[in-house]
């Protein structure tokens, strides 16, 4: 007989919203409990496939939680899966060492909360059965960072026996990013272990080896940065202890960007048209309950003056179109349609008149180290005064925090000369 279990990570439960949040209020709701739902969600998944374990492999919470509404609402679902017999093992992540919430709240007898030293747990198989002996080893960040690997203190894999490693990494880790428990794919097949339930890295990834890696992602996407389908991993360790895995959606709502080609356009109205076409292509092309989309105006028009300075006119637009498709909605809309090839230059110093020396002037300044000067002072004032859920939009480092300051001291002259620049239809 099987042993089967639901591996997740990364839930982030009550998440608090972005951006979103400043927006679309409606939209902000749906968002705004979207975690709660992907976590009924696998808790519906383990009742129906009569699982034997859940295992969650970090960042259950997010951040300094304290609300008891998180806390209740969780040992609601947990109690769940003890009254049917469902073993859960939890290891905390970075996020979750920051939170309180696990030390009040009491778990059921049948969840394992690991602590921040390696233990080893032990599933007995059924009697009369042909299945191996099943260990689930864990570890927990004690503190929020853990620049060192963990992998050194697991205890040795057991013999004859299914061995079950979970751990929150970051792996071999990305650049501009701190390492969470660094270690590598090698580390992990050299182990002994034969699957590896991680977390931390926010993309679902499988890694086939000596060892079965997963990282299975988040199952619920909470803004822009983490699109695409959001899933679980449901994993069968056969009798001979081969292992197989599937993937289950579980996200309630999933993010993508909406390339719209602007080529070519001259009339406003052909524009509405083809964001409309882009917006019914996403919905028949992504199978998501509810698209949050972010349409990317690209490409070469006429029309890119006038759409930098009436965007807000096309978000009206694109949010119009987006009511009469099912279950879809805008989140913002970006824009990088010119008015020249790329190549071309940035258009500053085009033209002759009044704007084209305004255009010019502008252009001088916003090479000025004086100006570079002024920027970095104001961004650092600002940087502190933000609180420290949103200090991460400047960047993970001063190479890119220098970049975006340059790159909204552009957008901002833009937009000037957006406003200054009338529309064929203005002249007329």
């Amino acid at each position: 007989m099987a042993f089967r279990f639901i591996h997740t990570a990364d839930i982030h439960l009550d998440s608090p919203l972005r951006s979103l949040a400043l927006r679309d209020p409606a939209l902000s709701d749906l968002i705004g409990t979207a975690t709660r739902t992907a976590f009924v969600r696998i808790i519906d998944l383990c009742l129906a496939e009569a699982v034997d374990a859940l295992l969650i492999a970090g960042d259950l919470y997010d951040g300094q939680q304290t609300s008891m509404k998180t806390a209740r609402f969780l040992g609601q679902q947990l109690q769940r899966l003890e009254a049917a017999g469902v073993r859960v093992f939890i290891i905390r992540g970075n996020h979750d060492a920051l939170s309180k919430i696990t030390r009040e709240l009491v778990l059921p007898p049948s969840v394992t909360l690991f602590g921040p030293k390696a233990e080893t747990h032990q599933i007995a198989p059924p009697r009369q059965s042909g299945t191996r002996p099943i260990a689930v080893h864990g570890i927990s960040f004690a503190k929020p960072l853990a620049p060192d690997s963990l992998l050194g203190r697991f205890p040795a894999p057991l013999a004859d026996t299914v061995n079950i490693g979970m751990l929150h990494t970051s792996l071999a880790g990305a650049p501009g990013h701190n390492p969470y428990a660094p270690c590598s794919l090698a580390d992990l097949n050299a182990s002994g272990h034969d699957y590896w339930a991680l977390g931390h890295i926010h993309a679902r990834a499988e890694y086939l080896g000596a060892a079965t890696v997963v990282m299975p992602g988040m199952p619920q996407g909470r803004d822009i940065g983490e699109a695409g389908e959001k899933s679980i991993t449901l994993v069968t360790v056969a009798d001979d202890g081969s292992i197989s895995l599937e993937t289950r959606v579980t996200a309630q709502a999933q993010f993508e960007r909406v390339p719209v080609a602007l080529d070519g356009l001259t009339d406003w109205a052909d524009l509405v048209v083809a964001l409309g076409r882009a917006l019914t292509r996403a919905r028949r092309d992504f199978r998501g309950e509810h698209l949050v989309l972010r349409p990317v105006l690209g490409g070469q028009s006429p029309l890119a003056w006038r759409v930098l300075r009436d965007l807000d006119l096309l978000h009206e637009e694109a949010r119009l179109a987006a009511e009469a498709l099912d279950g879809v909605w805008i989140d913002k809309l970006e824009n990088a349609c010119t008015t020249r090839a790329a190549g071309q230059g940035a258009g500053f110093d085009a033209g002759t008149g009044p704007l084209a020396d305004l255009a010019r002037e502008m252009a001088a300044t916003l090479a000025s180290p004086a100006l570079g000067a002024e920027a970095e002072a104001e961004a650092s004032v600002l940087l502190r005064a933000l609180p420290r859920a949103l200090r991460q939009l400047w960047g993970e480092d001063e190479a890119q925090m220098a970049r975006l300051r340059q790159q909204l001291l552009h957008e901002g002259a833009a937009e000037v000369l957006a406003a200054l620049t009338p529309t064929p239809e203005e002249e007329v």
